[in-house]
């Protein structure tokens, strides 16, 4: 999502595949899930002096992070060099 707006600005694309740093491990997505509360938070829909803190926190005139990211699973393709221990569930 590159605009704070309505849902409809969701958009499906291809990225560059990141290269992880030390401390990061590289996930394959296999499955994800854009849910209400994405939608509530991507779109603003909030009153009063929450809207100005969610502006703050998430970007002012665009999302800081235009990948929606809080739900996913996959498998570890890659781990940066200060990776010793990946716990999976």
């Amino acid at each position: 999502m590159h605009q704070i707006r309505k849902s409809e600005v969701l958009q499906i694309q291809e990225v560059s595949k990141p290269i992880p740093i030390d401390s990061q491990i590289l996930v394959k997505i296999v499955a994800t899930a854009v849910n209400s509360g994405d939608v509530r938070v991507r779109s603003l829909n909030v009153k009063g002096f929450m809207k100005l803190i969610m502006r703050l926190v998430l970007g002012i005139s665009k999302p800081r992070k235009p990948i929606l990211e809080t739900v996913f699973s996959g498998v570890v393709e890659t781990a940066g060099n200060r990776v010793f221990y990946i716990h999976s569930w």
